[in-house]
């Protein structure tokens, strides 16, 4: 199988190694600068709880040197995805299958959903539809990550925990071609699930991560302090219910509360979310993808979301000051 990772960092290294290792398939990867330069030179690597992992790869900043794929895996981070979208056609063919392994509320959420908000463009995360214009639902298979994992170099990841991928159709059920890709993905050593509705698996983690994400980002603090202070976990849990409530009226009730998310979250220890780390290394932060999209969706189905909308107003403002967030949006 040909595999593309578009995006080297933790994510796409994490996914990107474990299957060159296999040596079943010829992986390649899209990625620049020093990046580009350490996966010629070394190949794919991941350290952590699982050991060393490596394979080989090939790699350009031109994703027309690499030809069409049988599966394009997506790691970039949110503010990134515009810019693959338009230099992604290269890698396609019209079986590709579109893998976006990213945090949030991805573009195609509402084209499989019934009920207030099927086909429901949101523009939070694609606002001239230009992202729906260039990677077509048909090719696309959703994805959450269920792993923690950070950049140690560049083209070298850490994974301090978790291999659990979900994947599934958009338009709900499991496919032949979700069967198939899970049997590659076991192989190559994670622990995957095929979803009979992948937005649910989307929501629930969206659930745990659209508050700890800004909050740590804005306060520079690792997931355990932010939910240890009594204050802020109240802040997070009742927000927490107010996605609760969208994600009822959009067909998937989360039946967990918050407390239960937190003695999971509490398990990470003294962990640096993606938004801190995103912010700590002056890149952009996905917060419309992660908040803005809640809020959008809440607006849509009737759900007021008070607490929902101070974080993502203060996570906005933060942003804006330290130039990780468009002043105008």
């Amino acid at each position: 199988m040909k595999v593309c990772i578009y995006g080297a960092g933790a994510i796409g290294l994490l996914i990107g190694a474990r299957l060159a290792a296999t040596g079943k398939h010829d992986v390649s990867a899209v990625a620049r600068g020093m990046t580009l330069a350490a996966l010629n030179e070394h190949g794919l690597r991941v350290d952590g709880f699982a050991g060393p992992i490596s394979g080989p790869v090939r790699a350009s900043a031109d994703p027309a040197a690499l030809g069409v794929q049988d599966v394009v895996v997506i790691a970039v981070k949110a503010p990134g995805l515009a810019d693959v979208a338009r230099r992604i056609a290269p890698l396609l063919g019209p079986h590709t299958l579109v893998v976006p392994a990213m945090n949030g509320v991805p573009w195609w959420f509402c084209q499989g959903l019934s009920g207030p908000a099927a086909g429901l463009a949101l523009k939070s995360v694609d606002p001239d539809g230009g992202i729906a214009a260039h990677l077509p639902i048909d090719n696309v298979i959703g994805c959450v990550v269920h792993a923690a994992a950070s950049v140690s170099e560049p083209g070298k990841a850490w994974n301090q925990m978790g291999r659990g991928l979900v994947i599934g159709e958009p338009r709900g059920g499991v496919s032949e071609r979700v069967a198939a890709l899970k049997t590659v993905l076991d192989e190559a050593g994670f622990e995957t699930i095929a979803s009979e509705m992948i937005q649910r698996d989307i929501w629930y983690k969206l659930w745990g991560n659209m508050t700890t994400n800004p909050i740590s980002a804005i306060t520079g603090a690792t997931t355990d302090r932010v939910i240890g202070d009594e204050l802020v976990r109240q802040l997070t849990s009742d927000a927490m219910l107010e996605s609760g409530r969208i994600g009822e009226r959009l067909g998937f009730a989360i039946t967990q509360t918050p407390a239960e998310r937190h003695a999971i979250t509490r398990k990470l220890g003294a962990f640096k979310t993606s938004m801190l780390q995103d912010a700590e290394a002056g890149r952009a932060i996905e917060l419309d993808s992660l908040v803005g999209a809640v809020r959008e969706l809440g607006q849509h189905v009737g759900v007021a979301t008070p607490l929902i909308d101070a974080i993502f107003g203060l996570a906005r403002v933060f942003g804006q000051v330290h130039g990780l967030y468009p002043e105008a949006r």
